[in-house]
């Protein structure tokens, strides 16, 4: 890394810890939390759009479908649902998996013609009623158990940290399904594609409350660290907060979001690491050529649409890990959070503002627009009334401009990509 690197990175450092002096450690591990995650999404949307040039509006439904794996994977099984409904809901599911493959069987051996057409069409009228008739039935069984704190078959009941992997796991299965779908489109329709699938994939999961309790949220999610009461109950970690000059409440919570710090840090590093030696690898080269020339690239026997798929797998199975992560750093489900207009052009920016094509900008960027994300809104209020300290306390002017503080956050994104698009075009870090 270069000096000027170091001293960017430095900067973000120094905005977090003048964070922790003037508001409180909570909010600047809170902001330094998010920011790690914010980094990894970065790098997800980076290797797609940085090292192939894959235009990816889709990221929110990667995220949330990280989320929804916890659930699967962490959440405790609830029995009652299972018994009432459970395994035909699996059984329905098969029977779907299997039409599928049924049909692409009996398209392949059909004839080409209005036969083929009668047929398929038959096949999959009569398949669907079929698997509606036992879906339905299973759904409104599951449902209808306990709906105010269950209502949903739970989880397995593993480890939450086996999460993020499978986190990772269905969002590459999700973009694999999708890259053979849409990956032959153009740039500006594979945008409205997968944005398009995006938007599905949220939207299943706030209607199917069978699946993850829809918009009722799932809540009191397992953890990967102690619980803030348990370490306040226990008197050995009293006597050592007390020592440092510490409540045992503020310290139990600067514990429990410093061990989360370390997780997030160690999964960050890793993303990286990895990210850098694929970038420095042949494979990464070929990415680049891929992205700057596709018939050029075509033209000396790469297969242009197989590697755009590799890498949408890679960089959204990426944002699924980074999506598992943050749903367990919440401790709950919300899919009615997952915004992807909103929240897509957040990370975005991150990409942009950071450097296109570089790993390290990526994270850069992560940091800083998730700092400014957050403090928008309370230093716009400063500033604010600060500007109106000396007009009249019924001025309709002071009560509008502190009335606006509510928008301080998409205008200062706005401010700031304009800046840096006008005064370093390729990010504060450019791809090398």
């Amino acid at each position: 890394m270069k000096t000027r690197d170091l001293i960017l990175f430095a900067f973000v450092a120094g905005l977090i810890v003048l964070t922790g002096f003037l508001q409180s450690w909570n909010t600047a591990l809170k902001i330094l939390n998010m920011g790690m995650i914010s980094a990894i999404m970065a790098v997800g949307v980076n290797i797609q759009w940085g090292f192939a040039g894959l235009f990816n509006v889709g990221t929110m439904g990667f995220v949330a479908l990280g989320g929804l794996a916890v659930v699967i994977t962490s959440a405790t099984p609830v029995p009652a649902a299972w018994d009432a409904g459970g395994p035909k809901v699996v059984f329905a599911l098969l029977l779907a998996v299997a039409m599928i493959v049924g049909a692409v069987m009996l398209w392949r051996r059909v004839p080409v013609g209005r036969v083929r057409a009668g047929v398929m069409a038959a096949y999959a009228i009569a398949g669907f009623f079929i698997y509606r008739a036992l879906f339905d039935s299973a759904v409104q069984a599951i449902e209808a158990v306990d709906p105010s704190t269950a209502g949903y078959l739970g989880g397995l009941g593993l480890p939450v940290l086996l999460s993020w992997p499978v986190g990772g796991l269905l969002a590459a299965a999700a973009a694999w399904v999708i890259g053979k779908t849409a990956l032959g489109l153009r740039s500006d329709y594979l945008a409205i594609a997968t944005l398009g699938i995006s938007e599905i994939v949220i939207s299943i999961l706030k209607n199917e409350d069978w699946l993850n309790r829809g918009v009722k949220n799932v809540i009191g999610l397992p953890r990967p660290v102690p619980y803030e009461i348990d370490l306040q109950q226990s008197v050995g970690f009293a006597e050592r907060a007390a020592a440092i000059g510490l409540d045992p409440v503020t310290a139990s919570t600067l514990f429990v979001k410093l061990c989360y710090s370390a997780l997030f840090g160690i999964v960050l590093a890793l993303i990286l690491w990895g990210a850098q030696m694929a970038l420095k690898s042949p494979w990464g080269r070929m990415m680049r050529a891929i992205r700057d020339n596709e018939v050029a690239a075509s033209a000396m026997g790469k297969d242009v649409t197989y590697r755009h798929l590799q890498v949408f797998v890679i960089g959204s199975a990426i944002c699924g890990l980074a999506g598992a992560m943050m749903t367990t750093l919440d401790g709950q489900l919300t899919p009615t959070s997952y915004q992807p207009l909103r929240f897509t052009f957040l990370i975005w920016v991150m990409v942009i503002v950071g450097g296109s094509g570089n790993n390290f900008g990526a994270v850069l960027g992560g940091f800083l627009i998730w700092f400014f994300w957050v403090q928008a809104e309370p230093l716009g209020k400063l500033a604010m009334e600060t500007l109106t300290a000396g007009m009249a306390g019924d001025s309709p002017l002071r009560a509008h401009l502190i009335d606006s503080v509510a928008y301080m956050r998409l205008l200062s994104m706005g401010v700031i990509l304009l800046l840096v698009l006008r005064f370093s075009p390729r990010g504060l870090i450019p791809e090398r």
